[in-house]
């Protein structure tokens, strides 16, 4: 998407320009933001192409994404991974073999680049997890042998105070090289909190996953927050969280919600900051490209759990209850939380009772099993029952009662924060465009009426084509009875299910299925143009 011109009215400025490196190129990765952001036509977003990021076999090519930050336009915001530019993305950080001296230069690098910009720099940097399995695939090679093994090591030592005597188990190569990967990237986060304390990022997280009650990534957070740092549970859903914190910082400094709002005055010429003129009566004047809001107007999103009494338990894979993840979420976004009377956004939690079900592990829990019944209020869901898939049951009511115009999007991605992360951000960038549009309907004769995206605009319809096919046809239910990777017969299996999302939202497309890394924990859904 390109900056352009409406009526002499919308300059470059009007609109919201952000820089997004994402963690790898998984579709939920590089395709997810690319399809949030196109919600609203007020946001452009510039990526670097996705050929230099890193997969799950090879490393991203960090100098390439630095010549593409260097040569970006202006913008806004920047939103990043620091892991991509620090180790070669998220994965990477794990088996990246540079030394300290090296990834410290590369940051500093990267340091020099974003003081240049004149943007607000939002970013996060992992620290390093400790998966409770002997599976390899995304960790170092010996993780295969011996990755329980550190885990308990990391458990024991942390909890006793006192080294584990389980490191005489392990080789002392394996368990010196992986001591010295975890102080190395350790080091690399202080350095981050540096930086931060000198200015350079607006908002800094650390994130943490696959969290036990103990372990040195435990004790490292600890550290980290001692020394300031902000530590959120979760991972791959933070680029977006983070996405939607820019969106609503800059929107809020932007806007006035001024719903009787009747004209604009002659844009102010290059103008980057907010001149709102109030006017005696309650209503205040738009003045140049500004559309501002009140300081005490940020987006007010209520929780509502379909299971309260168990909103106290604690989601598969995080070490918060289910709860405090919403709620943290929605305050990393920049969201208010509310009472659901005073709320613009409801956001329905479709929680699990006594403990989360695994589809894929086969793990039951009890599905839903009260009547859903559809508000009239705005409202989005999270469907986290399940770990990496919708609940069968809630879904089947979803499809009965039908959705609204007033919905504002569903997900049952992967973990709880995944889940919400990624909602709460479609969510975020669907409702500024809409208040942009009722911006352009008080102000018809000066704004062109097709400019902004209306409550039911085409872009929003694909994200939730997608997000209904995959979390709830593919993950719940097509998967496992898929063997191996097959695009012919993923295809064919989600026929059916097409049908059915179709129905529901009013839409019909072509689809294409692709497993972009070569297994079946992701496939990405691709909405081919007729």
């Amino acid at each position: 998407m390109l900056p352009f011109c409406l009526n002499s009215i919308l300059t470059y400025n009007k609109v919201m320009n952000i820089a997004f490196i994402p963690i790898d190129n998984r579709p939920v990765c590089y395709t997810l933001p690319e399809q949030v952001c196109a919600i609203n036509s007020s946001i452009n977003l510039f990526m670097p192409e996705r050929k230099y990021l890193g997969s799950l076999t090879k490393y991203a090519d960090v100098d390439k994404i630095f010549e593409w930050l260097e040569k970006i336009p202006q913008v806004d915001a920047i939103v990043m991974c620091l892991d991509t530019v620090a180790y070669g993305g998220l994965i990477s950080s794990r088996r990246c073999p540079d030394a300290f001296d090296e990834i410290k230069n590369r940051v500093e690098n990267l340091k020099s680049i974003l003081e240049k910009k004149n943007a607000k720099i939002y970013a996060f940097s992992s620290i390093m997890r400790i998966s409770n399995n002997n599976v390899n695939e995304e960790e170092k090679e010996y993780w295969d042998k011996w990755g329980k093994k550190i885990f308990d090591y990391s458990y024991q030592t942390h909890k006793l105070g006192t080294e584990s005597c389980i490191s005489n188990i392990i080789p002392s190569e394996i368990l010196d090289d992986y001591l010295a990967t975890r102080k190395r990237n350790f080091e690399i986060n202080k350095l981050y909190l540096e930086y931060q304390k000198q200015g350079l990022f607006d908002t800094l997280v650390f994130s943490k996953d696959d969290c036990a009650e103990y372990g040195f990534n435990v004790q490292e957070a600890q550290v980290l927050e001692k020394l300031g740092g902000f530590i959120k549970t979760g991972a791959d859903e933070i680029p977006l969280t983070l996405l939607a914190r820019a969106v609503v910082k800059f929107f809020d400094a932007k806007m006035q919600r001024c719903e009787d709002a009747k004209s604009f005055t002659e844009p102010v010429a290059q103008s980057r900051h907010c001149e709102c003129e109030r006017s005696n009566s309650v209503n205040s004047k738009v003045v140049g490209r500004d559309y501002c809001l009140d300081d005490e107007t940020s987006l007010k999103i209520s929780p509502i759990f379909l299971a309260p009494e168990y909103k106290g338990l604690i989601s598969n894979y995080e070490d918060v209850s289910i709860e405090k993840s919403v709620k943290g979420q929605l305050e990393l976004a920049g969201c208010k939380v509310c009472e659901p009377d005073e709320a613009d956004i409801l956001l329905y939690v479709n929680n699990f009772e006594d403990h989360q079900g695994e589809i894929v592990m086969k793990v039951p829990t009890k599905p839903f099993s009260k009547k859903w019944q559809r508000p009239e209020k705005p409202y989005m869901i999270a469907d986290v029952r399940y770990a990496n898939g919708a609940d069968n049951e809630f879904v089947k009511q979803l499809f009965e009662v039908g959705l609204g115009d007033n919905f504002y999007g569903y997900s049952a991605w992967n973990t709880s924060a995944n889940s919400l992360g990624s909602l709460i951000c479609g969510a975020v960038v669907k409702y500024y465009g809409f208040k942009l549009q009722r911006c352009q309907d008080d102000n018809s004769k000066t704004v062109d009426r097709d400019y902004y995206p209306d409550n039911k605009n085409e872009n929003f319809l694909k994200l939730q084509t997608i997000r209904f096919l995959d979390d709830w046809a593919y993950q719940a239910n097509v998967r496992q009875e898929l063997n191996s990777p097959d695009e012919k017969l993923v295809k064919e299996k989600m026929e059916p299910y097409e049908k059915m999302v179709f129905g529901l939202l009013g839409v019909d497309y072509n689809i294409s299925y692709k497993f972009t890394w070569n297994r079946l924990f992701e496939v990405e859904i691709c909405i081919l143009s007729n």
